[in-house]
């Protein structure tokens, strides 16, 4: 799945779903090292889990971060 993040540095998060386990997680744009360090601690975990460990987190100022914009695309890709 690919999903445009609103709010934050990143241009586009891509993630597969398999099995209710997260797979695959790329970020384009954003701070690099930190966005593969999340994509990999992500990496096989279950859906649910992600979502309730990145869900809420904020970056400085703002409302919203990149885990948190994915926490928002794997929702949306479950429909929850």
């Amino acid at each position: 799945m690919q999903y445009k993040p609103k709010g934050v540095c990143s241009r586009m998060i891509h993630f597969d779903i398999e099995n209710d386990k997260v797979i695959n997680v790329a970020f384009t744009g954003g701070c690099s090292g930190n966005l593969q360090g999340i994509a990999r601690l992500i990496e096989g975990m279950d859906v649910k889990e992600a979502i309730s460990r990145i869900e809420g987190i904020h970056c400085g100022y703002r409302s919203t971060s990149c885990p948190d914009q994915l926490a928002k695309a794997l929702k949306e890709a479950t429909g929850n």
